[in-house]
């Protein structure tokens, strides 16, 4: 814990629940997971529904399945890329790629809800909203780097940003992707595009408040390290 530059465990008191919970961490945090988790339709088959539908021309079921490949694919490269970026050009700032990727999912699904769009670009916006995907471990880092100095909040805020995902991911599916809207889902489509300007929103503000603590902490150090000095 220490080498890693987080506190060791301490006990939970009344004054440390009242920290926690008066903090912006813990539900700032969890909504920007809950958006980023349910901000796609990484887990629904709107590709395969969309080629499964299509007249002209009409797909094989061995390209049904082959083809909305390429979605995942983007997304292993882009995960890569991402946790590359964001250690080494951004000297470890998380929040760039995950802006990043929402405006690429916010541009692919508004897209998608107006549907009358060339067909080119269609297939653009299905394969590129994979960009979307891979964040979960730059949005955890970021989590477990903004809670460092507190083990017990960390914990807490962590647990709520998992737990109220799954919740969120447990009945609104079932609302907003339903079969008999498929191929267009403009209910799917609309709701993501709402979740992820609202998880880019938060972002934005987050950014703001980590620079600004980072920016505290270097005017302290500085000051301690004076202070010695003379």
């Amino acid at each position: 814990m220490k080498l890693e530059g987080r506190q060791n465990r301490q006990p939970y008191t009344k004054s440390k629940l009242k920290k926690i919970f008066t903090s912006w961490h813990i539900y700032l945090l969890t909504l920007l997971y809950i958006c980023f988790n349910n901000g796609a339709a990484g887990s629904q088959p709107i590709f395969q529904q969309f080629l499964k539908d299509s007249k002209d021309p009409v797909y094989s079921v061995s390209q049904i399945n082959s083809l909305p490949t390429t979605t995942p694919a983007i997304q292993v490269v882009t995960t890569l890329a991402y946790a590359w970026i964001s250690d080494t050009v951004l000297n470890g700032k998380r929040w760039p790629p995950i802006i990043f990727g929402a405006c690429v999912n916010i541009i692919s699904y508004v897209s998608l809800a107006v549907w009358n769009i060339p067909l080119g670009w269609k297939w653009t916006c299905y394969i590129i909203s994979g960009a979307g995907y891979g964040l979960s471990g730059l949005l955890m880092a970021w989590a477990h780097e903004i809670c460092s100095d507190d083990n017990e909040e960390r914990s807490l805020v962590i647990g709520s940003m998992n737990e109220m995902a799954y919740v969120f991911q447990a009945w609104l599916p079932l609302v907003v992707w339903q079969q008999v809207d498929a191929p267009e889902y403009r209910k799917g489509f609309i709701t993501v595009t709402v979740l992820e300007k609202l998880r880019k929103g938060n972002q934005t503000h987050e950014a703001e408040e980590t620079e600004d603590n980072l920016s505290d902490s270097a005017e302290t150090t500085d000051i301690e390290t004076k202070a010695i000095k003379s």
